[in-house]
């Protein structure tokens, strides 16, 4: 064997790698992909669903509904025109509806109630909602608008279909198959836990205590939604109880809304979607725990303008909550006369209300209600508080005219002087009675006369500015003051529209003297003069439609009579008009015997509706009355009079 030197098989092994790289074939170039990170999926946000709200068109409107139900569901439909959330509670449970009523509140939502299951369905009836809401459209108005099934409509299930509602969160015993009255809402029933109602809710509303037997109505018409509270009997046990309760393992609701849970440019949600909350509610059939989440929403602008009227009536509860829920004010008118007291008056004027809502029949029509407000609103009241005459109070008055003193005691001093004698005198009338009694003047305007006068109408029509410091003094000192008409051969109607203008001071009323009312062939002093019943009845016309035109308080229409012949079918007196009260004023003088028997034969066949008057004689009489004795007649007389 040759072995080569070990340059020559160096160069012989370079060759062969040569020549071993040149047959061995050379791999296409590829293209390498770009790799990019996998991108974090945007979570969709939860849409925020908002209630809308409405005032009636009307200035006025009058729910008129026979039970609870059916009012509740009343004012949903007029205040709201959808809500994505519902309250629900039993009608036949009054510590229920105050809880749920707190719910509601908080939640911005209307409150509804379902029947108790001992009682029928209620049909609601078409004129319980404002009429300028057109029942073709709306069948929360038109229970014939459903499908006929035979049974009667539930206004519940109606206004929930109506509203569109999402969820309904349930509190008390609202029945064990709520299908038929929710439809495809989920139901989530409220806890009665705070703290896991705080979880439910999504907000943590303050817990208040439930309110005293009788006081649930001021309770919930005082309701903040700005500041919610929801009242429980956990409220009750004091702030140990309620500590022990923070700590059981509900979830606790987040104190901030996760980003982008509310839409750019839009108020904090009333709500914050929890962590396991899902955007679209589960629907349920029946309430239990609280599986299903509430849609999240946030509180509608409130209600500018509204006002509500309760009477106190338990029936009202669920729509007082509606009401709160919507940022309408609530006010108590607990006859149904705003026009009654001076917190009624008062809560009016300071509401400045365009749309007034009254619920229950004691409010009357739209109309009624409509003028009452606002004689109301203007603020203006009566000596004594309020704008009814005889609203918790009497009258002593003195009688006569200024600068003539055997007319009367009213002319025996100066208006100054006579203010502090009509006061003292109404003094000595306080002590005997719980009424506020309130000082007056009787003024004669016009005076009986013995000529016939330039106009020959045997009446001397005295100046009506002569009487405007007498009734400014009166009305700056909180004494009322009645015109007095004594018109001779002219009819009494004239003679009132003639002092118009001290008609329209809010202090002053007017009063008819019979006696002084002459046929065309009478003169006074030789004949009792007297007055037909339709003369009378065109006057207090007048007076009425004067008062409610100019939104005056009530005023008050005296007649004066001592015999049944003075006023001429005097049972058909029209005491109808609520602007007007009407007072038969007892003028008899002499022995008190004789004013007994007098004061008797005029209550019988007095029209209804009357009040009652009666006048000392200081002079004629025999003996004069003291205050105590006075007050000893029966009826107690509600005006008093001196002359």
């Amino acid at each position: 064997m040759t072995h080569l030197p070990a340059a020559a098989s160096a160069v012989l092994a370079g060759l062969c790698l040569a020549l071993a790289a040149a047959c061995t074939p050379t791999p296409p170039e590829v293209e390498q992909p770009t790799v990019t990170p996998t991108a974090t999926p945007t979570p969709t946000p939860a849409p925020v669903h908002t209630a809308e709200l409405r005032l009636p068109p009307g200035p006025t409107t009058v729910l008129d509904l026979p039970d609870a139900v059916s009012r509740a569901a009343a004012a949903s439909t007029t205040f709201y025109s959808s809500a994505p959330v519902a309250v629900l509670a039993p009608a036949d449970d009054v510590a229920a509806q105050v809880r749920a009523a707190g719910i509601a509140v908080t939640l911005g939502a209307p409150l509804l109630l379902t029947s108790p299951t001992t009682a029928p369905a209620v049909e609601p009836t078409a004129p319980a909602v404002d009429p300028a809401v057109d029942p073709a459209v709306d069948p929360a108005v038109d229970p014939a608008a459903t499908p006929d099934t035979g049974a009667p409509a539930d206004p519940t299930s109606i206004e929930l279909d109506r509203l569109g509602v999402l969820a309904v969160v349930t509190v008390g015993d609202v029945g064990s198959d709520l299908t038929s009255v929710v439809g495809d809402a989920a139901v989530v029933a409220a806890p009665q836990d705070d703290a896991e109602l705080a979880a439910v809710l999504l907000i943590d509303p303050d817990p208040a205590p439930m309110p005293a037997t009788g006081t649930e109505q001021a309770t919930v018409a005082a309701l903040d939604r700005d500041a919610p509270t929801v009242p429980s009997s956990a409220a009750d046990e004091g702030p140990a109880v309620r500590a022990a309760s923070a700590t059981s393992p509900a979830t606790p609701a987040p104190t901030e809304p996760p980003s982008g849970a509310a839409p750019s440019g839009a108020s904090t949600p009333s709500r914050s979607p929890s962590p396991t909350a899902s955007a679209t509610p589960t629907p349920s059939a029946t309430p239990g725990p609280a599986e299903t989440a509430l849609p999240l929403t946030e509180l509608a602008e409130p209600l500018d303008g509204g006002l509500l009227l309760t009477t106190g009536d338990p029936m009202d509860l669920a729509a007082l909550a509606t009401a709160r829920a919507a940022g309408v004010t609530v006010l108590t008118v607990p006859t149904g006369d705003p026009r009654a007291d001076s917190a009624t008056v008062r809560g009016l004027a300071d509401a400045a209300a365009t749309s007034i809502v009254g619920l229950g029949p004691a409010f009357g029509s739209a109309e009624t209600l409509a003028w009452k407000s606002q004689t109301a609103a203007t603020g203006t009241e009566l000596p004594g508080g309020g704008q009814l005459v005889f609203a918790g109070r009497r009258f002593v008055a003195l009688y006569g005219t200024p600068t003539f003193p055997a007319l009367g005691v009213l002319g025996e001093q100066d208006p100054a002087a006579s203010v502090v004698r009509a006061q003292g005198l109404a003094a000595q009338y306080q002590a005997l009675t719980s009424d506020l009694v309130v000082p007056a003047f009787e003024i004669i305007v016009t005076i009986a006369s013995s000529g016939a006068g330039a106009d020959g109408n045997y009446s001397n029509e005295l100046p009506a500015e002569s009487f405007i410091p007498w009734i400014e003094a009166a009305r700056d000192a909180g004494v009322y003051v009645v015109l007095d008409l004594q018109p001779g051969r002219t009819d009494f109607l004239t003679q009132a529209k003639a002092y118009e203008s001290l008609l329209l001071y809010p202090n002053v009323g007017l009063a008819l003297d019979p006696e002084w009312r002459l046929a065309p062939d009478q003169v006074h002093l030789r004949q009792i003069g007297s007055v037909h019943v339709d003369e009378v009845n065109a006057v207090a016309a007048y007076l009425a439609e004067l008062t409610r035109t100019n939104h005056l308080p009530q005023k008050v229409l005296v007649l004066h009579q001592f015999v049944q012949r003075m006023i001429q079918g005097r049972e058909l007196v029209d005491t109808s008009h609520e602007e007007v009260a009407v007072l038969i004023h007892a003028d008899g003088q002499g022995s008190q015997g004789a004013k007994a028997g007098t004061w008797a034969a005029l209550h019988e066949g007095a029209p209804a509706g009357v009040r009652w008057g009666w006048k000392n004689f200081l002079d004629e009489d025999v003996p004069v009355l003291d205050p105590t004795q006075t007050y000893q007649v029966v009826p107690t007389p509600e005006f008093v009079s001196y002359q």
